[in-house]
């Protein structure tokens, strides 16, 4: 049951946190488009890894590095919005797991595997 809650919290602090990165104004955040794509909370929900997936690779660090920079004002509008006894703190981390699936993709359409004739099969 603590495991479904916690689910619930990550989810909520997701979709706070899009919302509220519209709002930042660090231009080290906006140099490229900026999507979060999981939120992993601890279950005494003291600190809460934010994974981060840029579209250009290049400004990583500099992103990394605006949102580390903002996490206070975060931190702080996110315990208004959220009611929870404590807030989180917020690690920001790079994901690439869409890069790595596009790569994985890439080499499965490389692969020179013959279609089973389905007429033939029915035949037999």
């Amino acid at each position: 049951m603590a495991s479904n809650r916690i689910g619930r919290i990550n989810e909520e602090i997701q979709r706070e946190l899009s919302e509220l990165l519209r709002e930042v104004k660090d231009p080290r955040v906006h140099k490229t488009l900026l999507s979060l794509t999981r939120v992993e909370t601890t279950p005494d929900l003291r600190y809460c890894k934010v994974y981060v997936s840029l579209l250009d690779k290049e400004y990583t660090k500099e992103t990394l590095a605006g949102l580390k920079s903002c996490s206070g004002y975060l931190r702080r509008e996110l315990g208004r919005s959220l009611n929870l006894r404590y807030t989180p703190e917020l690690q920001w981390q790079a994901d690439d797991s869409i890069t790595h699936g596009a790569h994985i993709l890439d080499i499965l359409s490389k692969l020179d595997i013959p279609e089973d004739d389905d007429e033939a099969a029915e035949s037999v």
